[in-house]
């Protein structure tokens, strides 16, 4: 859902979950190394639901994951469109670029530096794959649970078994996000 969504710029109103993800000019974007995957598995599932629309499917999977994981329930507006091209490739953050890179990036879709640091914290859910991104492992202890250790983790520092992107680190070393990273590691709602 976020690797759609994602691409949304708020200019050119362009790109953003409109379920282009699913053909193979976007899934061969760099960051979406090994989404195929998933988008294969969701398949059999979208089948049984021919009425919907890719678009709203992929972001419907992407509240679903974040809701049965423990997280907050999000509200669900259908009636996204299916669009048949795919936008431009570097829309998505570089896991290797700092603090720069990642306001122009999220700034593009037209967050600001709180929800920078809120985006963020879905790294609580999941894991890198070496042979997909180049990184390897969770960032949490429990990637399965939507909880606010990621941020725990990020303030504690390195472990070893755990993962920290090198923007994940750059969360840190600006005074503005490492004001939010420390707001919502004290914060277990």
């Amino acid at each position: 859902a976020w690797h759609s969504a994602g691409t949304y710029d708020v200019k050119s109103k362009t790109g953003g979950p409109f379920g282009t993800i699913k053909h193979p000019d976007e899934l061969a974007h760099g960051a979406n190394n090994g989404l195929d995957i998933a988008i294969r598995l969701l398949e059999p599932i979208k089948e049984q639901f021919p009425t919907i629309s890719y678009a709203d499917f992929y972001q419907l999977a992407g509240v679903v994951a974040v809701e049965i994981t423990g997280g907050p329930d999000i509200p669900f507006h259908p009636g996204r469109p299916d669009k048949t091209e795919p936008p431009e490739e570097g829309r998505l953050p570089d896991a290797t670029k700092g603090i720069d890179h990642l306001r122009d990036v999220f700034g593009h879709m037209g967050l600001s530096d709180k929800e920078i640091v809120a985006l963020s914290g879905a790294h609580t859910l999941g894991r890198c794959h070496k042979e997909r991104s180049g990184f390897e492992g969770a960032w949490t202890s429990n990637p399965l649970i939507f909880d606010n250790s990621y941020f725990k983790e990020l303030l504690s520092g390195e472990k070893e078994g755990l993962l920290q992107l090198p923007s994940d680190k750059a969360l840190l070393e600006d005074p503005i996000f490492r004001s939010y990273v420390e707001k919502y590691a004290a914060d277990d709602d």
